[in-house]
């Protein structure tokens, strides 16, 4: 099903630039506002939580507009993670939650990401049938039927009650130095509020947002910062959120980092072993690691494989009845406390496993041997579609057939992004190496 504004995770790009500009935020918000605001009362409500990035308030703004235009009434949640957007729909009786924010991405950008009343992400129907209604345009309410906005100042503090309850009852982090990085984002002030409430000696590193700085040499994607703060305090662990919180790395007390796979494969084992992992499965995507697979098979566990994008494996957990499943990115679900990927709640949950177990983070963080794998990036230009070109399509089939038997080969576009990512597993290193640079320079010559 073809979209003109969504992607693997609501609408994103350049703020101010087609098609992240304020006249489409206004126009979206009417279109969602219409969407679910359909038996026309005036009890509908949604939630407009952000990030930190200088945009959101334009998108903000340009959102309200839209939604109280069409008669819904809106409460703004200000800067808070993306799950606390997800819980808060729900818990507010909303009937369309948002989220401002550009995840990982640079603060230039920005996007547009919805929940549904249910507190899960839009199915690709319903983003379907919003873009229609963008197209068609959308019939204004009446001036008497015209939605309110406020402030909500407790949103925070709600989800941070929600994150601190998952722990056992009675545990406590006291004896725990911990090192959080907030990637100057959505998390900011939350994340280290939630681990001090809970006893451990915090570390902040990324906590002062200016609206330029979001991801910014730090952050889960790019852990250098923190790993140095790890080392420098003698902290027990670190853990690495991105810019609106929904994906995690964890660092050990050397530094050391554990991606969302060694996560997923040590929290499957344990609640596995706990008897609390329904279907006896993990659900992550294509990316995820064959060691990762491997393992799980040696524990008689299975890995149910998804396209990439966490909303993909929310579907397909809520289609299959189980309760954990991720990407290796850091995006990790857990059902059974949240609708969406939570990066600190995920962070809680192996800061547990330290208390329960006595072990160092480097004792639980690398659960299984991973298969060598390469992944690469090539940016290409609008309207380019490497990917069609004749040379390219027999680079790739050259790299299978050298990879056949051995590993894998995996190239897609991003859905956030103008990439072309090319990603391949092998145990032999140098076919590894070798598959992987030729289909790059034949990526590389298309965009040429």
């Amino acid at each position: 099903m073809t979209r003109k504004f969504f992607g693997t995770d609501g609408v994103r790009g350049r703020a101010n630039s087609h098609p992240m500009t304020a006249e489409m935020a206004l126009k979206l918000g009417a279109a969602a506002g219409r969407y679910f605001r359909r038996d026309g009362s005036s009890a509908h409500r949604v939630v407009i939580g952000k990030d930190t990035r200088l945009s959101g308030y334009m998108f903000e703004t340009a959102m309200t507009a839209g939604f109280t235009s069409t008669g819904m009434n809106v409460f703004l949640l200000g800067p808070v993670p993306t799950p606390a957007v997800g819980m808060l729909t729900t818990s507010m009786r909303a009937d369309v939650g948002v989220m401002i924010s550009a995840s990982h991405n640079p603060a230039e950008d920005n996007g547009i990401k919805f929940f549904g009343p249910d507190g899960f992400k839009l199915s690709d129907e319903a983003e379907s049938e919003i873009e229609r209604l963008m197209e068609e345009g959308v019939e204004p309410a009446q001036a008497k039927n015209i939605g309110r906005a406020k402030r909500i100042d407790d949103g925070r503090f709600r989800y941070n009650e929600r994150v601190k309850s998952t722990l056992p009852r009675g545990m406590t982090l006291a004896g725990l130095k911990v090192v959080i990085d907030c990637a100057n984002g959505a998390a900011y002030r939350t994340a280290p509020e939630v681990l001090w409430e809970l006893g451990a000696e915090v570390i902040p590193v990324g906590t002062a947002p200016n609206g330029y700085n979001i991801n910014d040499q730090c952050g889960s994607t790019y852990v250098q910062t923190a790993a140095e703060a790890v080392v420098a305090h003698g902290a027990d662990v670190g853990i690495c959120l991105d810019g609106d919180a929904d994906r995690v790395m964890i660092l050990d007390e050397t530094g050391q980092v554990a991606d969302g796979d060694q996560l997923m494969g040590l929290m499957a084992k344990s609640w596995a072993d706990q008897g609390k992992l329904a279907g006896g499965a993990l659900v992550a995507t294509v990316m995820s690691n064959l060691g990762l697979e491997r393992f799980l098979e040696a524990e008689g566990l299975t890995l149910e494989r998804t396209s990439v994008g966490d909303r993909y494996v929310v579907e397909r957990m809520r289609a299959g009845g189980f309760n954990l499943g991720g990407e290796q990115s850091g995006h990790i679900v857990m059902s059974d406390y949240a609708t969406t990927g939570d990066g600190l709640l995920a962070g809680l949950q192996f800061l547990a496993a330290m208390v329960e177990t006595g072990k160092k983070a480097s004792e639980l963080t690398q659960v299984f041997e991973p298969v060598p794998q390469l992944l690469q990036n090539v940016r290409y230009g609008t309207g380019q579609k490497p990917l069609d070109e004749a040379h390219v399509k027999a680079a790739i089939t050259d790299a299978e057939a050298r990879l056949a038997g051995n590993g894998r080969l995996l190239i897609r576009k991003s859905g956030t992004e103008p990439l072309i990512r090319v990603m391949a597993e092998s145990v032999d290193e140098a076919i590894l190496n070798a598959a992987v640079a030729d289909v790059v320079a034949a990526v590389k010559a298309a965009t040429q």
